[in-house]
């Protein structure tokens, strides 16, 4: 059957290489691709059996992506107490109360994601969380996933004692007296939770998913890197295939451990072979996931110069410069793609280096690797991205000056340091893809507050703020075409990305025109319906 859209703004291309967007005021797909735009489309309009759609005065656009995100963490936080929603420390307490009230049966108490700027430094205290869990044990993640806040009762679940030693890779903070303070960072927090919590089911798992998915299509995405798998979340999407259960395309990110990734090449082989045999449009598993360093909020992004309030450290890298490079290479030559995750400019330049490298092995096959955060990129260090090739995965909704900006992050790098960041505008001037993406549920999902800060370079509830770093904003179309165009190319899609004629039908019908309106305004505007290969996954209100 044809469908055909009318009845208001088409943008065809949000950012053309030369000249302002490309629009229409039609557009037609048969078989979930585009056939025709304007006239044409308007005349397929009128053959009989053909379906019209009145975009009302609205806007169709190329559906988006999001180029990082971890969208069963993300569906799982549902599952724990609501300590998301808190705006001070006695609210994650009181979430976490009302929660043990509210199943007094649970042998663990397990939720996401608390605000770490409500302790100085971000260092949490196990007794606070005492007072309201007593002796049922408690863990807790922060928002950067990086990090986890323990009670009593789970410390002594996992056995760590003032003379228990930070793990590879990790750390205990603990207190001058030298006991741990109920803090967990990088290895220490993660090996607990994938070692010592009891896990989710299965079913739980799928759930979360599948709310997971739901809620992206209601936002007009139609794709997501999921940029953090491990053994146990390749069943999870498995049985939500076998269920038809997802609501948009999803690529799995297997990630590699610094310890055992030789072990892992032929196991993440398999994997991909399994799931390109499922041949189901919406689950591929074509990515390698690797964790260069950690985050500047913790001190554990590996910076080139040390920490402003800590002379002595440089931050945590999780791979030794050789077996990073080697890694790489190996992956690489097996022909996936690399998404290394990067925030420090020690990080972001090892990764560089080690995609630059592997890339020497064969210098005419073409590759789509990625870098992802892109934090903080030392001088000279943003015009590499177009010269190797990579994609930089920015999460543009951090490109503002908040709270955790000005309390953590701008503090532990200092103000010499704070105009490395997040330099959108110098990366795509200088000539690289970029993609854009949400690292939910570190933060939003959504896209258009993000845009909007991509713009503005400020929160769009604070429309008259001073722009931060006001060089590193781009236009709207340029935004947009992260997400869409840019999008693509990650998603190894040549066919997704633009409205031209022949590509994939996936559309986005939005109440308003994205690049026309108030930059501050993008996040009132309100998804009218979403398309994926021109099948319609959500279907909302025209008004």
């Amino acid at each position: 059957m044809t469908t055909v859209f009318t009845g208001g703004t088409v943008i065809i291309d949000p950012a053309p290489a030369t000249g302002p967007a490309e629009t229409s005021d039609a557009l037609a797909v048969r078989d979930g691709r585009v056939i025709a735009h304007g006239a044409e489309a308007r005349t397929l309009a009128q053959e009989s059996g053909t379906e019209v759609v009145d975009l009302a005065g609205g806007t169709l656009a190329p559906a988006l992506g999001d180029g990082h995100a971890h969208p069963v963490l993300g569906g799982l936080e549902a599952a724990g107490p609501a300590v998301r929603a808190a705006s001070d420390l006695d609210g994650i307490l009181r979430a976490v109360a009302e929660w043990k009230a509210e199943n007094p049966e649970a042998e663990w108490i397990v939720g996401a994601s608390y605000d770490a700027t409500f302790a100085p430094g971000g260092r949490f205290d196990a007794r606070w969380l005492d007072e309201v869990t007593g002796d049922t044990p408690t863990v807790l993640r922060a928002w950067d996933y990086h990090t986890a806040w323990v009670n009593t009762a789970a410390l002594a679940a996992g056995g760590i004692t003032a003379d228990t030693p930070d793990p590879h890779l990790g750390r205990i903070v603990r207190r001058e007296d030298g006991s741990p303070l109920g803090t967990l960072q990088e290895a220490a927090a993660n090996d607990f939770l994938a070692n010592v919590v009891p896990g989710f089911s299965l079913e739980a798992r799928v759930d979360a998913i599948e709310a997971a998915t739901r809620s992206y299509a209601e936002q007009g995405t139609t794709w997501i890197q999921d940029a953090w798998v491990d053994a146990g979340d390749v069943e999870t999407y498995r049985a939500a295939v076998r269920e038809d259960r997802l609501h948009t395309r999803v690529n799995l990110a297997l990630r590699a451990d610094p310890m055992h990734w030789r072990e892992q090449l032929d196991e993440f082989a398999a994997v991909r072979d399994e799931i390109r045999a499922l041949a189901h449009p919406r689950l591929s598993a074509e990515t390698i996931k690797v964790f260069v360093d950690g985050v500047i909020e913790n001190h554990t992004a590996a910076l080139t110069d040390p920490y402003a309030d800590r002379p002595d450290d440089r931050g945590l890298p999780n791979w030794d410069e050789a077996e990073l490079r080697a890694a790489t290479a190996a992956f690489d030559a097996l022909g996936f793609q690399l998404h290394l995750h990067a925030i420090g400019d020690a990080a972001v330049r090892s990764a560089l280096d080690a995609l630059e490298a592997a890339q020497a092995q064969d210098p005419a096959r073409e590759r789509h690797h990625v870098i992802a955060h892109v934090a903080m990129l030392a001088p000279g260090d943003a015009e590499r991205f177009a010269a190797i090739g990579i994609i930089a995965n920015f999460e543009p909704y951090w490109a503002q000056c908040d709270a955790v900006m000005e309390s953590l992050t701008i503090p532990h790098i200092g103000h010499d340091r704070e105009g490395w960041q997040y330099l959108i505008g110098s990366v795509l001037r200088g000539g690289a893809t970029v993609s854009f993406g949400s690292d939910w549920p570190v933060t939003t999902k959504d896209w258009r507050p993000a845009i909007s800060t991509a713009i503005t370079r400020h929160s769009h509830l604070e429309p008259d703020a001073e722009s931060w770093l006001p060089e590193e904003r781009v236009s709207a179309g340029e935004a947009y075409a992260a997400y869409t165009r840019g999008i693509a190319r990650q998603a190894l899609a040549t066919d997704r990305g633009t409205l031209d004629v022949g590509m994939t039908a996936d559309l986005v019908w939005l109440s308003e025109n994205p690049l026309a309106v108030d930059p501050n305004r993008i996040p009132e505007i309100t998804i009218r319906g979403t398309w994926l290969a021109g099948r319609a996954t959500f279907v909302g209100s025209s008004s």
